[in-house]
């Protein structure tokens, strides 16, 4: 047995066994809900609590980033959307249909991320169309970040499940 060898028995190379998966997983989930809009969460409780600068730093990053993300989904909004469900086909195609385990671990990652995605254009929309206090402002994003952990609880919980699953089942059946 050569080195080679060796290296990929001992580190297994599959999504759902291999812990840098895992790792990307949480790093995926934990980045979401930490990032509101594109505003760190600790900044928004700080804007909260301190007010004066605090806040106006909050605001004008939450300006910068809501006018951002609508501008690219009013300009290039089909197009994302396009692009981005022809890949959550694909890996849907390769992964349920072809038992391609790679497909399978991205649309893990990336279906709950485009709904994240759309619920991100929705409330940037919402904050854009009407005025609002600073603290309906507040209430919104923490809607919106208790929504984003919430759909990253049931996607890691499912995910889990699924991955679990395969794993069984490929040691069931020898791999």
């Amino acid at each position: 047995m050569d080195w080679y060898s060796s290296v990929f028995e001992l580190i297994d190379m599959r999504s759902f066994s291999n812990l840098w998966f895992w790792i990307g997983l949480a790093v995926v989930w934990s980045s979401a809900s930490h990032w509101v809009l594109g505003v760190p969460y600790d900044m928004i409780g700080r804007a909260r609590r301190h007010g004066g600068q605090a806040e106006d730093d909050f605001v004008d990053l939450l300006r910068i980033n809501s006018r951002r993300l609508l501008y690219i989904a009013d300009e290039a909004g089909l197009w994302v959307i396009g692009v981005g469900m022809f890949l959550l086909t694909t890996c849907v195609t390769l992964g349920f249909f072809y038992g391609v385990e790679i497909a399978q671990a991205l649309f893990f990652l990336g279906f709950p991320m485009a709904i994240i995605s759309l619920l991100s254009v929705r409330t940037a929309r919402a904050l854009f169309e009407t005025e609002h206090t600073i603290d309906q402002i507040y209430k919104r994003l923490a809607r919106h970040r208790l929504v984003v952990q919430a759909i990253g609880m049931v996607s890691i919980f499912i995910t889990a499940m699924w991955g679990m699953y395969v794993n069984l089942s490929i040691g069931v059946l020898g791999g």
